[in-house]
């Protein structure tokens, strides 16, 4: 495993993990200045595996609506907004519906993940899209070919969290 901003690194890396924690502005703009975006784009262009998590997972959408509209990498074209739900951020622990045919989630599908956020996705036109709900039912992951993503914390989910980056592992 290596850590980089270097973007030949980046593109040319077997797989790519995109974390997030923070605003999704200051998240794109840390990777506006690193060329992110672009390489994100060329390595879903490539089919080369690519895992988002979090604010990782947002940025690949067009927008998000956090402290004012802000662009994302718009590999997916749906928007990230603010959940409606009566308490905010959404913190713990919750279960999600996978989607039929999911790899992520395989040995996991009943399983709990931890989540820490106040935005995200309603929907994705590609890929298979696995939910959850809190206060409305939203995206907790996505995977669109070599693209994945989790709006949940993997590293924070327990057994349940490493056998999900064990199965992306084996896109590797």
């Amino acid at each position: 495993m290596v850590l980089t901003s270097d973007p030949k690194v980046a593109r040319e890396a077997t797989g790519l993990v995109v974390p997030g924690v923070g605003a999704f502005a200051a998240c794109m703009d840390g990777l506006r200045n690193v060329g992110a975006p672009e390489i994100i784009a060329a390595r879903y262009a490539d089919e080369r595996p690519t895992l988002g998590i979090c604010i990782g997972m947002q940025i690949l959408f067009f927008d998000s609506d956090e402290n004012g509209l802000h662009q994302g990498v718009g590999i997916w074209k749906s928007s990230v907004r603010k959940l409606e739900a009566p308490i905010l951020p959404h913190m713990g622990w919750n279960s999600v519906e996978p989607a039929s045919g999911s790899t992520l989630f395989h040995g996991v599908e009943d399983e709990s993940f931890y989540f820490v956020h106040s935005y995200a996705a309603r929907d994705v036109a590609s890929g298979l899209g696995t939910y959850a709900t809190h206060g409305q039912r939203f995206l907790a992951a996505v995977e669109d070919g070599s693209l994945s993503a989790t709006q949940f914390h993997p590293e924070k989910s327990g057994r349940a969290g490493l056998a999900l980056i064990k199965n992306w592992s084996k896109s590797l």
